[in-house]
């Protein structure tokens, strides 16, 4: 099974969503591929746009260029079998760098397409295992802006069959929080 692992916890070394991801990979086992979204994703701008839309036989070098980095994020999705994407809950909500990363791979054509019924994912055939974070906020409340975005961005392109490993209120629970996290994990 090949596996792409996506993080985006601005704390790394200490990051809860992070550990708990790397135990995901070693309790479902395979090759994997890792992407910190800390690293290098830079935000859509004008030029990106008008490269997306503009025909790929069209395009200059530049909007080639401008494209390369969504091609290869768009590429590692193919790739994988199971996505694992670890993210801390900021704010009642995804990191900004997971939501830069969502904006480069989410591209008319490539990993979705429009029909006469509307949007229709084209990364079909895949699992995403969603490893969550919060302070406090309960995922799966009607505060929980991350999970129900991220269940909805995966399934945009495609990915219909996603699980939530979720420790929430870490700074309430402490300890046990971590271990409800892990005792899912365990059931994978």
């Amino acid at each position: 099974m090949s596996i792409l692992h996506i993080t985006s916890s601005a704390n790394p070394g200490a990051s809860t969503s992070k550990m708990l991801g790397e135990e995901v990979l070693t309790a479902i086992g395979g090759s994997v591929t890792h992407r910190d979204t800390n690293t290098g994703i830079p935000p859509v701008d004008g030029d990106w746009i008008a490269a997306n839309f503009t025909p790929a036989d069209g395009r200059s070098d530049a909007q080639a260029e401008k494209l390369a980095l969504s091609d290869t994020l768009i590429e590692e999705i193919r790739a994988a079998d199971t996505l694992v994407i670890s993210a801390p809950v900021y704010n009642f909500g995804i990191p900004s760098t997971l939501k830069a990363w969502i904006d480069q791979i989410c591209r008319a054509g490539e990993t979705f397409r429009y029909s006469e019924t509307g949007p229709e994912g084209l990364l079909k055939g895949k699992r995403a295992i969603l490893v969550l974070a919060s302070g406090g906020m309960p995922v799966g409340s009607e505060f929980d802006f991350a999970s129900t975005y991220l269940r909805q961005v995966m399934g945009f392109i495609g990915i219909t069959d996603v699980e939530v490993i979720a420790a929430d209120r870490i700074m309430e629970e402490g300890d046990e929080a971590v271990a409800d996290a892990r005792r899912a994990i365990a059931a994978l």
